[in-house]
């Protein structure tokens, strides 16, 4: 399976949103909005970087979870 960057973007924005719901701060947290925003430009190879993944968490496993 090759992602594409609309699938990393939406799985990370995603994310974003799942770890800010209890625990966003205004004065220092962006909007996910904005986090889409900054992901646009990234590249597909930067955006699988900002997953975190590894061998023991793949790529797959997180888009599975996320997207």
């Amino acid at each position: 399976m090759t992602p594409t960057k609309e699938n990393l973007i939406e799985a990370l924005v995603n994310e974003y949103e799942f770890l800010c719901h209890d625990d966003f701060d205004g004065d220092f947290d962006i909007s996910p909005e904005e986090y889409r925003f900054l992901l646009r430009d990234l590249s597909i190879d930067d955006l699988i970087e900002e997953t975190s993944t590894d061998d023991n968490y793949s790529l797959a496993e997180y888009l599975e979870h996320w997207a």
